[in-house]
């Protein structure tokens, strides 16, 4: 029997998977990562000098200007065989819940319902003040339109900045409470986030992980499939 064959016969027998995808699962749809977007023109600067709320404060025009460049690409890409196949997974029946560090919108464009988007989402907008109610998609202006102050961003988690707490909350519930969990594409590296697959793999239940190259999860899974998640996911979520 194929790993892919023993992925899919644990997936079978499940009802309440989680997919916890990171940087590598929308690299296939061709959006660079954080730190791969700072090249070219940005090639001069440091991820603080564009992603802290310390660089906002100084320059809201310069982040603004950066973040707008990143959606742009986001806008000229478009979601993959793999996030497809999560969001089929869940039409077919499957309580699907996605758990992920990307802030591309892409498996919400997919169709997955249930998301927990850990790091925010960058083609929104919200207040730097915390005004409630200023989430928007990108504006033009950085005025908010709650407090009218120019204190619009980019609605991601900057470094230094902490989770939303019940988002946090709801995400590990989710992965406390599935009975399957796919590690889909994240280097293992950034915390909290990767605490929660830490504590995913404590419970005994099934971990499959689907990365191009072996990350601090690697032993400790159940399942190893190197490669893409695009190439992987049709295979196993498909009738």
């Amino acid at each position: 029997m194929t790993k892919i064959e023993q992925v899919r016969r644990l997936l079978k027998k499940s009802q309440s998977p989680v997919f916890f995808t990171g940087a590598g699962m929308s690299k296939e749809s061709g959006i660079p990562t954080f730190r791969d977007a700072i090249d070219g023109l940005w090639s001069d600067n440091r991820p603080e000098d564009l992603a802290t709320p310390s660089a906002f404060h100084a320059d809201p025009a310069k982040v603004r200007a950066f973040y707008e460049y990143r959606r742009a690409t986001i806008r000229d890409c478009e979601p993959n065989a793999g996030h497809l196949a999560i969001a089929a997974l869940e039409n077919s029946g499957f309580h699907v819940s996605v758990v992920t560090q990307n802030v591309d919108g892409f498996h919400e464009a997919a169709g997955s319902s249930k998301v927990f988007a850990l790091h925010g989402n960058i083609m929104e907008d919200r207040c730097n003040e915390g005004c409630p109610g200023s989430h928007a998609m990108g504006r033009h202006s950085g005025i908010c339109p709650v407090c009218k102050k120019d204190a619009l961003r980019p609605n991601v988690v900057w470094f230094g900045e902490s989770l939303d707490d019940d988002l946090l909350l709801r995400s590990t519930v989710a992965i406390m409470t599935c009975d399957i969990l796919f590690i889909i594409g994240t280097s293992g590296l950034v915390y909290p986030a990767a605490g929660l697959a830490d504590l995913a793999m404590q419970r005994g239940f099934p971990v499959i992980e689907i990365n191009p190259e072996a990350t601090p999860f690697t032993e400790q899974v159940d399942i190893f499939l190197p490669g893409a998640a695009a190439k992987f996911l049709p295979k196993i979520c498909g009738a």
